[in-house]
């Protein structure tokens, strides 16, 4: 998409798109999870797998990148003749979107802190055309 914050504030953004801006996640990942959506019941590795017409290792690696950022939980159900199978689902979107304004809170901060620091270390740049000063403290 882009590569740095003037060019994502200058692009045409959606709110799928925090999906990559904020967790670097890949234009299969927003359609799995685009899938999981709309879904009416928690999907299996197969059928997301069929629902994006790829593998189920594909689909399994979309759905971990997933389950890392947060964004989709995962429920095991039992057989009843033994043994289990795992389903996923999206979380509720009010608690995404107080985990990404976390992070976007998290970064501003950060940002100021990197900012106040490159103040503190370079003077502005001498009249006679020289380049900035690096102070070391």
């Amino acid at each position: 998409m882009t590569d740095s914050v003037s060019e994502y504030l200058d692009s045409e953004l959606q709110c799928i798109d925090l999906l990559e801006c904020a967790h670097g996640l890949k234009e299969l990942d927003r359609t799995v999870f685009r899938l999981l959506v709309t879904a009416d019941e928690p999907l299996t590795v197969d059928d997301v797998a069929d629902g994006i017409g790829r593998d189920r290792s594909t689909a399994y690696r979309s759905i971990s990148r997933l389950l890392d950022t947060g964004f989709v939980t995962k429920e095991q159900r039992n057989y009843e003749s033994g043994g289990y199978y795992y389903v996923y689902q999206v979380r509720e979107s009010d608690a995404l979107a107080a985990d990404m304004q976390r992070l976007l809170n998290d970064w501003y901060a950060r940002m100021g802190i990197l900012i106040q620091e490159f103040e503190d270390t370079f003077d502005s740049a001498p009249d006679d055309g020289r380049a900035p000063v690096q102070r070391d403290e």
